[in-house]
């Protein structure tokens, strides 16, 4: 045991004596998790190394767990809307900063996050880039991926990665003259090369994909609905045809260049863009993601956000309501991804912005996480046990609370699993503002 974890743990301690719990709390089981102050791990700086913003501190370790389908099915959820806002913006070297349409695939360090946008270029023309966070904190190497070439843009992108571990992209193109949108497919084996092609790699008519079995899809406008998925050996493509509106559709394929209607997976007036799929305890569960529209003339609630579960990924349930825009900056919602990681998913990512014709859009996330809440001592606040809860989220593992006072909090720390209900444990703590702290679990 460090010096500074046995100085929290006796203070922990003193505080747990003078909180005067009854004597039957003694024989409780012991919380699923110790609250530890990071610390300098060197110790030679006269600083405490976690930092969090004055008059704050920060709690790590409060990430969601497994996917739990049953928590999804009755929408009992504990979102936490990311502090920053938004989580990134367009680069400012050009004229033209939107950036949008979300796509986020493990690495191994971390997650390799692509995005549609104009990414402070100088011509009006979508392209796909793409950076490396280890955490959604820091984001670095900004690059472009995919060149629109003989498209007006290339957008809307949407990422797989098969067992191989290569990449699979679809992307949506739209077709010059006709004014029509087309899904797009890119391979790449190794992350640096796309069509055979170093990045940026340029987007040609021979990547858009090929259908079967639906007449429409050829004179058809497949606009920012089009999500990859790799499902049981097999590819699966879901979309939506605007000039055969209220559908959206899955198709099936050996590859993702080239599909075969598969059939209706939901009515919904709504836009696929993202689907994951979680095998738990033998059982399937597929969630989609999807938005509003908010570049259709008359769109309504383009300030909201859906999902839909299936147990089969074949036929879509319900759709039920998660956090959206909270306030003008990200009052039109263009695109959505989840952030997912192995069994669970993290958060939800969203392109967005204050104006509707899609050109000042920066990402925006909101956080599925642990619900953490601290109870005041009574000498604490003048009062009989104030609560708080988090202000916000930094990434999707972290909160930020807002003490009063500006002194050392003293009280408890109660931990609620991501449904914001399931108590996981509480325990006695004296908390300083200005400073990191982390959950550690048993």
């Amino acid at each position: 045991m460090t010096l500074r974890t046995f100085q929290f743990w006796l203070l922990a301690t003193v505080l747990a004596s003078s909180l005067h719990a009854p004597a039957a709390a003694a024989s409780k089981p012991d919380p699923a998790f110790v609250l530890e102050e990071i610390c300098d791990p060197v110790g030679q700086i006269p600083f405490r190394s976690g930092q969090a913003p004055p008059g704050m501190v920060e709690i790590q370790g409060v990430g969601a767990g497994p996917f739990n389908p049953g928590c999804w099915e009755t929408n009992q959820l504990n979102w936490v809307s990311e502090s920053r806002r938004p989580l990134l913006a367009p680069r400012m070297g050009g004229v033209f900063r939107n950036i949008y349409a979300p796509s986020a695939v493990e690495d191994g360090a971390g997650w390799r996050f692509f995005y549609a946008a104009w990414d402070g270029v100088d011509t009006v023309n979508d392209r796909v880039y793409s950076a490396n966070t280890p955490d959604f904190i820091d984001f670095y190497g900004r690059h472009t991926v995919i060149e629109h070439g003989v498209f007006m843009h290339v957008s809307n992108i949407n990422v797989q990665r098969s067992e191989d571990g290569a990449l699979h992209a679809i992307a949506t193109a739209l077709v010059g003259g006709r004014q029509a949108n087309k899904p797009v497919y890119f391979l790449s084996p190794d992350g640096k090369n796309w069509n055979g092609s170093p990045e940026p790699c340029t987007a040609g008519i021979s990547n858009i994909v090929a259908m079967d079995g639906y007449p429409a899809y050829d004179e058809g406008d497949e606009n920012g609905a089009n999500v990859l998925l790799r499902d049981n050996g097999k590819w699966a493509l879901y979309f939506t045809n605007w000039r055969d509106p209220g559908k959206c559709y899955r198709a099936e394929g050996d590859t993702p260049a080239h599909f075969k209607l598969a059939g209706l997976a939901l009515n919904t007036s709504h836009a696929v863009n993202d689907v994951k799929k979680f095998r738990l305890a033998g059982r399937d569960c597929y969630v989609m993601a999807l938005h509003k529209k908010g570049d259709v003339t008359g769109a309504n609630d383009n300030d909201k956000l859906w999902f839909s579960l299936s147990p089969d990924g074949k036929t879509f349930g319900p759709e039920q309501r998660m956090p959206g825009a909270r306030d003008e900056a990200d009052r039109y919602i263009f695109s959505v991804g989840f952030l997912a990681r192995k069994d669970r998913i993290l958060g939800v990512l969203y392109g967005a912005g204050a104006s509707e014709r899609c050109e000042r859009n920066q990402i925006f996330a909101h956080w599925l996480q642990k619900r953490v809440v601290l109870t005041a001592r009574r000498e604490y606040t003048r009062g009989n046990g104030l609560q708080f809860e988090a202000a916000g989220a930094l990434g999707p593992d972290r909160q930020w609370f807002r003490l009063p006072h500006g002194a050392t909090f003293e009280g408890t720390i109660t931990v609620y699993a991501e449904d914001g209900v399931t108590q996981l444990g509480t325990r006695p703590v004296a908390l300083e503002p200005g400073v990191a702290y982390r959950l550690a679990w048993k």
